[in-house]
């Protein structure tokens, strides 16, 4: 039965599904021979020969990984500046996982591992708002009226960011520092950072402890546990 393209490579294991499209307009996507620049392509992955530069395209068993990201990790396959990623945590899986969506540099956390490209597509596409839990630990008394204030919206340079939940759990007098918790519904880049930023709050500590239903619980710097079929399964039923 025939595919598209995108959809075949995704769900081998080689990237994501956006990541394929790239590929595929860039010709390096070759189908009997022949390269193929047209997303709206089709191949029949049991009968057609599908290469990647110059690599046929197997199936993969799926894998699925919860991951606690430490500070100072990439959130990428690779790094040109040499930098540890995150599959420096996997060299023993020998599937071709990839990371589900983004933490930035400095940040730690629940990040999805998974050679799955149609999960990726789910959690990933902005409509389908994935709720994420945050502790961020800012510099300063932040106020309940403030939370308030910004959680109807902050204008940073991307736009007006969406509603979002903030509560103040604890201020530090000593340290002079406020931790506070923040469910998000989009992932914009830096969007925390930035939205501290538009109030003058620099941000010391920003850790994802909840990833839709999941937690970090069991999990530590670096460590990571395979999900279940079941939290597999609700990943796909909650977003759909």
């Amino acid at each position: 039965m025939k595919e598209r393209l995108q959809k075949i490579l995704s769900q081998a294991g080689i990237c994501s599904r956006r990541k394929a499209e790239e590929m595929i307009e860039a010709g390096k996507v070759t189908v009997n021979g022949q390269i193929v620049r047209e997303l709206g392509s089709e191949a029949d992955p049991v009968k057609d020969r599908i290469e990647v530069n110059g690599e046929t395209v197997k199936p993969e068993r799926k894998k699925y990984f919860l991951f606690y990201k430490p500070d100072n990790v990439i959130t990428s396959v690779s790094d040109p500046q040499g930098r540890r990623t995150v599959m420096d945590y996997f060299r023993t899986v020998r599937e071709r996982i990839f990371p589900v969506g983004r933490l930035d540099y400095h940040s730690e956390g629940l990040l999805i591992m998974t050679n799955d490209g149609d999960l990726d597509y789910i959690l990933t596409h902005p409509s389908h708002e994935v709720e994420k839990t945050y502790e961020v630990t800012v510099r300063g008394r932040y106020s309940m009226k403030l939370a308030d204030k910004m959680s109807r919206g902050v204008r940073i340079d991307t736009g007006i960011t969406a509603p979002c939940e903030i509560e103040v759990l604890e201020y530090n007098k000593k340290k002079n520092k406020t931790k506070v918790r923040m469910v998000l519904h989009e992932g914009k880049n830096r969007e925390i950072r930035k939205m501290m930023a538009a109030y003058h709050y620099p941000v010391f500590g920003l850790v994802r402890t909840k990833y839709g239903f999941l937690t970090m619980d069991g999990l530590s710097r670096g460590g990571y546990r395979r999900l279940t079929s079941e939290e597999v399964r609700k990943l796909y039923e909650l977003y759909r």
